[in-house]
């Protein structure tokens, strides 16, 4: 099993900038991939980006490409999304989420953590 736990969402205004932390406890924390994914009112959940064991390797969608920056701490457990330039389109629920493999498609990832809203005000 593996414990997830977001933090760090909040209200912004357009232009402005949020950091969120997934603090992971449970099973070898650094074998993992890290994903996080994001989920709108009446959308489907959407990839927004993914990192490898040991950070070397990023993956993420083409909306947050030059704003988005995913990285992660394995002494301290912890994965990062740094969101810069942030558009109310980026309004939504973010989670992060563990896999075996890197990967945008959300099937693929075993543990989720509860989610953290994250609402940008234009």
């Amino acid at each position: 099993q593996v414990q997830l736990v977001e933090s760090g969402g909040g209200l912004v205004q357009a232009g402005g900038s949020l950091r969120l932390s997934c603090a992971a406890s449970g099973r070898t924390f650094s074998r993992y991939f890290m994903g996080w994914f994001r989920q709108a009112p009446g959308k489907e959940r959407e990839f927004v980006a993914a990192i490898s064991w040991i950070g070397e390797v990023t993956k993420y969608a083409d909306s947050v490409k030059g704003r988005f920056t995913i990285s992660r701490d394995n002494a301290r457990n912890t994965v990062y999304l740094n969101m810069n330039d942030l558009k109310p389109e980026d309004t939504a629920v973010y989670y992060c989420a563990v896999s075996i493999i890197l990967s945008s498609d959300y099937g693929r990832y075993d543990y989720w953590g509860q989610g953290t809203q994250v609402t940008v005000s234009s």
